[in-house]
């Protein structure tokens, strides 16, 4: 099964007095490259959603971006800070002594009012174990990943099925082009003879036997059954690797550069008008189907 490296999935959870978002999305790379978005006050929550993210993926930039808020109603861990509270009680010492000084009698504040004064109860300050906030948000990733593999497996079909199509249409061309080299070969074996026949008529002195060894390795130049072989061979091995359930990217990758090869090598072979359109049609294939594949994990 041919696996796309662009994907996304979303999934919301919730547990241990939380709520979260999940966003997972990826694009084709040469390797895995992870980009983790997390919130860096669950302890070892990142490392943990790495180490399970390289086990589950092989390929691909993938983005993960992780939201996590209280959920409504839940309490909220507050503690005093008792830095900020000495330093309000001095400022009211301060401001009673003043004030009796200048004769001014002021009402005498409430431990509400103190604790309402901004910096006095300090949410942050508490030091909050989140071991299991982290092991409920593990626990939910499996199920962000299944979706997550499941829209890639998706993409991926829809990418064999196009990619399937390019393999059809260069099986297509080479046959095309054996059919027109076959065709060729009789008549580039007339045009050698009727070549060497006019040198030894015309020429005196003439070594024949070195005159039809030239000719025999320029006919042997132009012969493209060694190419039109190795495609036939290639066509097979991408069938196959289409047929894979294992990640096959990097080996199509291979494969399309082989491809490549022995297309410009039949072009520069060719030495005929129409098994040379047939070989940038194959070319123009290859290259279209090269695009594809860089999209296969």
């Amino acid at each position: 099964m041919t696996v796309s490296m662009t994907g996304f999935a979303a999934r919301r959870g919730a547990g241990a007095g939380y709520g979260w978002l999940w966003d997972i999305r990826s694009v084709n790379g040469k390797g895995l490259d992870l980009r983790l978005r997390v919130p860096d006050w669950v302890d070892g929550l990142e490392v943990a959603l790495r180490a399970e993210l390289q086990k589950a993926l092989g390929r691909g930039n993938v983005s993960l971006t992780l939201k996590v808020a209280r959920e409504s109603g839940a309490a909220e861990p507050a503690r005093v800070n008792r830095e900020v509270l000495a330093g309000v009680l001095r400022a009211l010492q301060e401001v009673e002594a003043a004030a009796m000084t200048a004769g001014v009698t002021l009402a005498q504040a409430t431990a509400a009012d103190v604790l309402a004064m901004r910096g006095v109860m300090d949410a942050a300050a508490a030091e909050e174990d989140t071991t299991p906030l982290r092991a409920a948000i593990l626990a939910d990733l499996p199920g962000l990943l299944a979706d997550f593999a499941a829209m890639r497996a998706a993409e991926g079909a829809a990418l064999a099925g196009v990619i399937g199509a390019q393999v059809d249409s260069i099986a297509a061309l080479v046959a095309e082009a054996a059919r027109l080299a076959e065709a060729r070969r009789d008549k580039a074996a007339d045009s050698l003879r009727a070549a060497l026949a006019r040198l030894t008529a015309n020429a005196e002195g003439l070594d024949e036997a070195r005159i039809a060894q030239e000719l025999a390795l320029l006919a042997v130049k132009q012969d493209v059954t060694e190419e039109l072989d190795r495609l036939g061979a290639h066509i097979a091995a991408a069938r196959a690797l289409l047929a894979d359930a294992a990640p096959v990217g990097r080996k199509f990758d291979f494969l399309m550069q082989e491809f490549l090869r022995e297309a410009n090598t039949l072009l520069s072979k060719a030495q005929d008008i129409d098994l040379t359109r047939v070989g940038l049609d194959l070319k123009t294939v290859i290259d279209q189907m090269r695009e594809q594949v860089q999209n296969v994990e």
